[in-house]
């Protein structure tokens, strides 16, 4: 690097050091790179497409004994779970939707065993998380207490469904003009994704948490999700429409990995905003060279 760059860069580094606006999302940027973070939501992603089926079925199956009566509150639900993943949901609509059936006992067992095979996106998840927060390792939930948090996890994420097909319809019965029910039913989701987030976060993190701390973090992801539920089906359509010539029907598998890969990478910034704001872990510098060339790095 010439003279002059070198300069121009340490300038960079005392502006964005000496101001908060900047300087936080720059701590949150080299947190972020330093956790690789986007190799653990690939692997997030990798058990979220081995889950998502089995933890629809399992959805479904319940929604089909609890909402016997209710079947135009379960196909909301069922359709607002679908709509969490734009596009491709109409591909995977006909296969996650159909519930078990069977004897009771055949029933149970295989209500049983998609709740088992949902739980692996989760348990990635705690992972991911826990190493974000440097939980080491003999401090993380031992193997029941861990499916049990991914347990829970999966209610956590099954409560969004029902919060948000409820939410619809209030928002569809009180919101007489089109205008003000669109904009009942935008702040109604957002500050829905951020409670989930904000109660996610203390499921996954080994160590409990004050909850005022994970609040950044909650609305970071909330709001990142949101945005991405609106903006990100151009993203998929974009990646379909190029895999499709080559992949053909395989295209929709690489459309699901790159959304649940989106998702997940959403999930863990909002864990580092949180460690970097808990922890006041800033300012850093804009590089691992300035910080190997400044004392206090």
């Amino acid at each position: 690097m010439s003279r002059t760059a070198s300069t121009m860069l340490q300038r960079a580094d005392d502006m964005q050091r000496s101001r908060k606006p900047l300087a936080l999302p720059v701590a949150v940027y080299r947190k972020f790179g330093d956790e690789r973070a986007g190799r653990l939501a690939s692997i997030i992603a990798y058990y979220g497409f081995f889950s998502l089926f089995p933890a629809m079925l399992a959805l479904v199956t319940v929604l089909g004994f609890v909402l016997e009566d209710r079947e135009d509150l379960r196909d909301d639900i069922q359709r607002g779970a679908l709509g969490q993943l734009p596009v491709i949901g109409d591909y995977i609509g006909e296969a996650a939707t159909k519930p078990l059936s069977g004897n009771t006992v055949a029933l149970v067992i295989g209500l049983l065993t998609a709740l088992w095979a949902g739980m692996g996106a989760m348990q990635a998840s705690q992972d991911a998380v826990n190493s974000v927060f440097d939980v080491p390792r003999n401090e993380q939930p031992s193997f029941l207490k861990k499916r049990g948090r991914s347990l829970l996890m999966l209610l956590v994420l099954g409560g969004l469904l029902v919060g948000g097909a409820v939410l619809t319809q209030v928002v569809t019965a009180l919101g007489d003009v089109a205008l003000v029910a669109r904009v009942l039913l935008f702040v109604g989701t957002l500050a829905l994704n951020v409670v989930v987030f904000w109660v996610a976060y203390q499921v996954l993190i080994a160590e409990k948490q004050p909850w005022r701390s994970l609040l950044p973090g909650a609305i970071t992801a909330g709001v990142g999700y949101h945005l991405l539920q609106i903006v990100g089906q151009f993203y998929v359509n974009h990646v379909l429409k190029g895999a499709q010539d080559t992949y053909g029907t395989f295209a929709t598998v690489i459309g699901l990995l790159s959304w649940l890969h989106l998702m997940a990478q959403i999930m863990l910034l909002g864990a580092v905003v949180n460690v970097v704001t808990a922890k006041h872990l800033w300012p850093r510098h804009l590089t691992r060279t300035l910080d190997a060339a400044t004392p206090d790095g």
